[in-house]
């Protein structure tokens, strides 16, 4: 008489399946590409200075130049000259009104005064044109900007 074995599967032969080693992996790749990714500023970093309470003692005789953004994200400098109208390009660059601005600067710095910038937006504007304007002014490093209420 032959004798079979019945074999019963114990919890001690089940397949493990060891992750630790997918883990270590997964956090390499996380850090990889943490380290090369590359971030692109979306906006140029704009330093705000607060007005203070005492009033300089060299009054400024230059007069300030008037940006109005327009309903339709059009620019006009100075209540006549029309610029850019919106924005174009991946920078959105506004090359005339930075070349407008870079002759306002450097005409305003040869008679020895600071340049002035008055930003006026109509109520529904375009808030990118707004960037846009501010973010040409820092490329052009007019730093003394006031926004104004839009005067018709």
């Amino acid at each position: 008489m032959s004798r079979r074995k019945h074999s019963t599967l114990t919890d001690e032969d089940e397949p493990e399946l060891d992750i630790s080693s997918l883990i270590d992996v997964c956090f390499l790749l996380l850090i990889y590409f943490m380290v090369t990714a590359t971030i692109q500023p979306r906006e140029s970093d704009i330093g705000l200075e607060l007005p203070s309470s005492s009033s300089n003692s060299v009054p400024n005789d230059v007069e300030p130049m008037l940006i109005e953004v327009q309903d339709d994200g059009s620019v006009i400098v100075d209540n006549d000259e029309k610029m850019d109208l919106g924005a174009s390009g991946p920078k959105r660059d506004l090359p005339l009104l930075r070349q407008r601005l870079e002759t306002y600067k450097l005409g305003v710095e040869a008679g020895g005064s600071e340049a002035i910038v008055q930003v006026a937006v109509r109520g529904e504007a375009p808030q990118q044109s707004v960037v846009d304007v501010l973010n040409c002014l820092v490329g052009v490093e007019i730093d003394t900007v006031t926004f104004t209420d839009f005067q018709d």
